[in-house]
């Protein structure tokens, strides 16, 4: 990731923060980590990056998204996240960061949340792409 960022010259400085894309609490429970929560200190250590992890909340638990067929993932994400802090995304650049991008179901849910919060910006930084990703779909 850290390659990446360095010879693309992502503009990590036209983001206010980074967040990662919550998990469940009893996902999180279950697992012991939250791998896009590891991501998202990496990007604050290694490049200064402000880190928040208590403004998106995923709201209800929803099925693992690699059991899931392309049309289901979308579908899977509809009202999972919410805003704790509307008026900490207002008008800010927010990184969403995620492990794996495929579909863009989880990228387009998490981004959508934080734009009707007032967000002025999602961007999205993940690890990894698979080769069914289909990023054209998000909306701007």
């Amino acid at each position: 990731m850290n390659a990446f960022i360095d010879t693309i010259h992502v503009p990590l400085n036209r983001f206010d923060f980074c967040l990662p894309v919550p998990l469940h609490p009893a996902r999180l429970r279950e697992r012991g980590f939250n791998q896009s929560e590891i991501l998202c200190a990496i990007l604050r250590e290694r490049y200064g990056l402000g880190f928040r992890n208590d403004i998106l909340t995923r709201t209800r638990s929803t099925e693992p998204q690699a059991a899931l067929g392309a049309k289901e993932r979308w579908t899977n994400l509809k009202g999972a996240f919410r805003i704790n802090h509307s008026n900490a995304v207002a008008d800010k650049s927010v990184l969403i960061v995620d492990d794996l991008f495929t579909t863009g179901a989880t990228a387009e849910a998490a981004s959508r949340t934080l734009k009707e919060a007032g967000g002025a910006y999602a961007g999205i930084l993940t690890l990894a792409i698979t080769s069914h990703a289909h990023p054209e779909k998000l909306h701007p």
